[in-house]
């Protein structure tokens, strides 16, 4: 097996034990060894990514469920127009993009260079959140639910949207949604979120199956080590500060949006 393939493959392992020890950030990382170590095309690696993110949050979410952390009426509310939104744009939106999307002068903007880009963006407002690694200080464990309908729905469409156009499971706009708008404890936010991501994102998924070729075998095998990947950061995750490594994992994720968008814009 090619040199490069196993470091894409070893990299898939990484990913799920990121997911493992911090409950998100992995699958910011998917789409970029997709691309930048296994060569696949970006519009088809956020479809990829969908399916990884989708199969391994679902993995994750299995855990919290047996403790009792996922409040299933709140994932219904956030999850319904996140739903419509991530398969709309999967099915229509993403095939429906010209390419070159525009042009600047004498430099083309192509489909791929803009999809990769956004990516970056949101990667860097990933690393943000991360760094900053707010607590909500005015959460109680016992406190009572009370749902903002109209803006989780809101919410919801939103990190719809940019999990279709980008492929990352969006666990870093949910869980604030979730404790903000919900008023979720920390812990049950994180497993709402990872139901959440899982469902949303295999079903985003099925919005390529009919547009795109996929490599099913790549695909599994990838989608497998990373889940692998979840068992052993899950382990790891009792045993290291998960503040600072969020923080640290923050900023690596900072350094490699600010990488991507340097390397995509040299490309022009």
């Amino acid at each position: 097996m090619d040199i490069v393939v196993l470091i894409g493959f070893a990299a898939a392992i990484l990913i799920g034990v990121s997911l493992g020890l911090i409950g998100g950030g992995g699958s910011i990382l998917t789409v970029p060894v997709l691309v930048y170590i296994l060569g696949v095309d970006p519009v088809l690696a956020t479809a990829y990514s969908l399916f990884v993110v989708g199969s391994t949050s679902l993995v994750g979410a299995g855990t919290y469920m047996k403790k009792g952390l996922v409040n299933y009426k709140t994932a219904i509310v956030f999850a319904i127009p996140s739903f419509i939104a991530v398969f709309l744009t999967r099915k229509f939106l993403v095939p429906a993009l010209p390419d070159p999307l525009f042009t600047l002068g004498s430099a083309e903007i192509t489909k791929n260079i803009g999809i990769m880009v956004f990516f970056a963006l949101i990667m860097l407002a990933a690393s943000i959140s991360m760094i900053r690694n707010k607590k909500c200080v005015d959460c109680d464990e016992n406190e009572e639910i009370k749902f903002n309908f109209p803006m989780i729905a809101l919410e919801g469409s939103v990190v719809g949207l940019i999990t279709g156009i980008v492929g990352a499971g969006g666990g870093f706009l949910i869980i604030p949604a979730l404790v903000l708008l919900a008023r979720l404890p920390m812990k049950m936010a994180v497993g709402t979120s990872l139901l959440i991501i899982a469902a949303k994102s295999l079903i985003g998924f099925l919005g390529d199956v009919s547009t795109q070729t996929i490599d099913w075998n790549m695909l599994l095998i990838f989608t497998g080590l990373s889940i692998v990947g979840i068992f052993i950061g899950s382990a790891l995750s009792k045993k290291i500060n998960e503040k600072a490594l969020k923080k640290g994992f923050g900023w690596f994720v900072l350094v490699m949006g600010v990488y991507i968008i340097a390397k995509e814009l040299m490309s022009l």
